[in-house]
């Protein structure tokens, strides 16, 4: 075991789960939501059986608790949308340490909360235990129109150089003494986002040119 190889998301492992065919682990994935959002919310012990089998294959796959809470970041919006709908939502209320707050809402606070959670639990499983060539080969496999199948894949190749890009702008701002600490700056930042989707916009036509120029007719070369 080791560090993850080929993207950030993906964890270097040999457990059966990481020899998975992806396309398997792909189907289900989608019937593993697809359950899950069609559960009742008041469920509350096969809510608990879901999270414990996900744990079960987090512990089969050896990839660290740590490594896939970190990144479970990207629920922190739901998790704050979540928090605002006890006081939001109308209907009958109930006391909770002194606070009026809305049962329909937190009925619903909780069906988002853990829908949510175990929805990018999974995901991020499934992005720990499989490269994303092999994601890549799934979906195709999956019969996924080969223009999207495409796209996403310059998407993960390319998302890490526009990435780096970003960092050498913020450097070069902080550089010149630029702090975006009120909205006095924000015209800049919204200037910089401009300029790297320009920037990025020209790197794409460049890449485009560069494969019709190697006999690219749709279809990418195996």
């Amino acid at each position: 075991m080791g560090a993850p190889h080929g993207h950030k998301l993906h964890f270097h492992g040999h457990s059966w789960l990481h020899r998975l065919p992806a396309h398997v682990k792909l189907v289900a994935l989608v019937a593993f939501m697809l359950t899950v959002v069609a559960t009742p919310r008041d469920w509350y012990p096969v809510f608990a059986g879901y999270f414990l089998m996900l744990v079960a294959l987090v512990a089969i796959s050896h990839v660290p608790p740590t490594y896939l809470a970190k990144r479970m970041v990207v629920e922190v919006p739901f998790v704050v949308f979540a928090a605002l709908l006890p006081f939001v939502a109308t209907g009958p209320q109930v006391e909770v340490l002194g606070l009026s707050l809305s049962e329909q809402g937190l009925l619903g606070a909780w069906g988002l909360l853990v829908k949510g959670t175990l929805g990018v639990l999974a995901s991020l499983l499934l992005a720990a235990t499989t490269e994303p060539g092999a994601l890549l080969a799934g979906l195709e496999r999956l019969r996924m129109p080969p223009l999207l199948v495409q796209i996403m894949g310059f998407m993960i190749r390319y998302l890490d150089v526009v990435t780096d890009e970003l960092r050498r702008m913020h450097v070069a701002r902080e550089s010149r003494g630029f702090s975006a600490r009120d909205p006095r700056q924000w015209p800049v930042i919204a200037k910089s986002a401009g300029v790297l989707f320009i920037r990025s916009y020209e790197r794409g036509e460049r890449v485009h040119l560069a494969m019709l120029s190697r006999g690219y007719d749709g279809r990418m070369p195996r």
